[in-house]
């Protein structure tokens, strides 16, 4: 924002901070700021803290790329999983929405995001070949995946994802499933309701 000089110089630089977050406009920014001068120190204090454990502790899984504090993550390292099925998914979010459906006992893949010409991101910038190399790994280690299960959103960059991901796969002996059409075209996994997560994964289709 600007900079106003009836505002201190921290008050702004908060604001300018919070206006970097997605859905957070300047007005926004300025109403939470003016909230956390309001509240009691011990609120802002425990947010700083929050957010520098946010950085100090947090890491990706080496296996599946969802965010974590140890390594593996708790759903790699269950061995009560399957881990012959492998939901692959978009964002960390998405593994989260699927785990409140507790319909799935698979094992999961985040890429980190969608192919996305217009916005600059390829097959590289994503999480696309240590998938492909997880699946292999695990042939040749005598445990092959059975199943991965594309359940990127039913958007066009997340059916073009799917798609370079069915054929990066078409080489290995491996059933490649997308999650049934009971997701909304154009919608998020992150919005999806139990219910309707609990049907797609139930109804998916081979590709």
């Amino acid at each position: 924002m600007p900079p106003n000089p009836t505002l201190p110089s921290s008050v702004t630089r908060l604001i300018d901070a919070l206006s970097q977050l997605p859905g957070i406009g300047p007005k926004s920014a300025s109403r939470l700021t003016f909230f956390l001068l309001r509240s009691p120190a011990e609120t802002s204090l425990a947010l700083a803290e929050a957010l520098r454990d946010l950085k100090a502790r947090t890491r990706l899984c080496s296996v599946c790329f969802n965010i974590t504090e140890d390594d593996p993550c708790v759903i790699c390292a269950d061995p009560g999983r399957d881990h012959g099925l492998i939901c692959v998914v978009e964002e960390p979010l998405d593994v989260a929405a699927i785990e409140r459906a507790r319909i799935y006992r698979g094992v999961y893949h985040v890429l980190h995001g969608v192919i996305s010409p217009i916005n600059g991101v390829g097959p590289d910038d994503l999480r696309i070949e240590e998938l492909i190399g997880r699946v292999r790994r695990a042939a040749e280690a005598g445990r092959p995946v059975r199943e991965v299960i594309l359940a990127t959103n039913p958007t066009v960059e997340g059916e073009m994802t799917a798609s370079f991901i069915q054929r990066k796969l078409a080489g290995l002996e491996v059933s490649v499933t997308r999650l049934a059409r009971g997701l909304p075209v154009g919608g998020d996994l992150e919005y999806a309701d139990e219910v309707t997560l609990s049907r797609a994964l139930e109804g998916r289709q081979r590709m």
